[in-house]
């Protein structure tokens, strides 16, 4: 079964620009290292009432949103050596310091999990 790291970070509405060009850049960089399949997705439909929402969970503030976004891998060993080398990338080292990037990094929620389901 194949492994995924997953992400869900709050992001300014009027940043989302600038975070589709670094998204696109990062994307490309995990796909040249390796990595199986790159998605990053903006909120749409975000009004949930029944359960915690990823606004509510995320505390946005007036103005954010929220992104989305799931890397594929083989395997989580897979993962390790695929991530080991973007991070060296001096493409995204620029990004990697957490000023330059449009959106708090601290508040950026982050794991790799197995996969249950593949259908």
């Amino acid at each position: 079964m194949p492994y995924v790291d997953g992400y869900v970070l709050p992001v300014p509405k009027k940043n989302i620009p600038q975070y589709r060009s670094l998204a696109r850049k990062a994307g490309k960089i995990w796909r040249e290292h390796g990595a199986l399949e790159y998605r990053e997705c903006v909120g749409d439909d975000l009004s949930v009432k029944m359960v915690t929402s990823f606004p509510r969970n995320l505390k946005l503030k007036r103005g954010e949103t929220v992104v989305f976004a799931w890397v594929v891998f083989k395997s989580r060993a897979h993962r390790d050596r695929v991530n080991a080398k973007v991070m060296k990338d001096p493409r995204l080292a620029a990004t990697m310091d957490g000023k330059s990037v449009p959106f708090e990094m601290k508040r950026m929620v982050y794991g790799g999990f197995k996969v249950l389901v593949d259908v």
